[in-house]
């Protein structure tokens, strides 16, 4: 009787668990830096989060037979107004578990903020990864960040300017390093530069007059060097939103500072595709970033 009760407590409590979902995490329990009033968080239609001023990571682990070892940041897109927290957050982790990754889908700080609150917000969280690689079962060389759109100009912003100072607050742990080991970008903001930029998310990031230094900075193909980790590029010839070329000037950029890169540009597929079908070959990119993964190493088993 006793083994039998202690069998269904355990079950009961395995069940409340799960139950309460993934665990989220603050990125700064010592207080946010620049913190400010803007006013409840919002929730919007498809799961879209606005108003963020408490910055987190969720935390979604991977398939129970198949664990890695490597873990991925997610940065969804919403052109810094916006987190599209279901589309390019949640459902990118679910489709990571299933390759065994350990994924942490950012909340960042957008306009509200503006620069450099997000770049704070990615680095902090590639800090509190690795810091705490042990607990969360992941190897410390194998944090990646993916960013989709907005998301994917934060994910690179994460791949270029990790080490600027724009990106510490004075924080014991900023003596971390906060370098992701990889990148992988979709459908990027990259350029702040006419004609390719995508103009809400530079008013949103940087003001409706950014100082030409700014401007300078944030267009991340300016900003590439031989220690910009390696990087998957994934864009369509058929988004209106973001012109394609952003990923192709970083490509670019990556190719002349001697990066290893691979991009796939696909003829259909609008802006913030996500993981729909019908889009064509653009409809098979999931398979692709996964052969990107284990071609890289990234899928084998870290040995314990």
């Amino acid at each position: 009787m006793k083994n039998l009760l202690l069998s269904f407590l355990l079950t009961s409590l395995a069940v409340g668990a799960a139950a309460a979902g993934p665990a989220v995490i603050p990125l700064w329990p010592e207080g946010v830096p620049g913190a400010k009033d803007i006013g409840l968080e919002r929730l919007g239609e498809g799961g879209r989060i606005s108003h963020v001023s408490e910055p987190t990571l969720t935390v979604y682990g991977p398939a129970v037979d198949r664990p890695n070892g490597t873990a991925v940041i997610v940065c969804p897109g919403g052109g810094y107004t916006i987190v599209s927290n279901e589309r390019e957050g949640v459902q990118f982790a679910h489709w990571l578990g299933t390759l065994g990754v350990t994924t942490f889908v950012l909340k960042y700080r957008m306009q509200e903020f503006g620069h450099p609150a997000p770049l704070q917000d990615v680095l902090r969280a590639v800090r509190l990864v690795r810091s705490r690689a042990a607990e969360f079962k992941v190897d410390p060389a194998r944090i990646g960040v993916m960013g989709s759109s907005a998301g994917g100009h934060l994910a690179a912003s994460a791949g270029t300017l990790f080490d600027h100072a724009d990106g510490r607050t004075g924080a014991a742990l900023d003596a971390t390093s906060a370098r992701p080991d990889f990148l992988i970008l979709m459908y990027p903001v990259i350029s702040m530069d006419d004609p390719v930029a995508h103009a809400g998310s530079r008013k949103a990031l940087l003001g409706v007059t950014p100082a030409p230094e700014l401007l300078q900075l944030m267009s991340l193909e300016k900003q590439v060097t031989a220690a910009t980790p390696p990087t998957l590029l994934i864009h369509t010839q058929e988004d209106k939103t973001v012109p394609v070329e952003n990923s192709i000037l970083f490509f670019q950029a990556l190719t002349r500072a001697k990066v290893p890169a691979e991009m796939y540009l696909f003829e259909h597929g609008s802006h913030g595709m996500g993981m729909r079908d019908g889009l064509g070959t653009a409809s098979d990119w999931p398979q692709r970033a996964a052969e990107w993964l284990r071609n890289r190493g990234l899928l084998t088993a870290v040995k314990q």
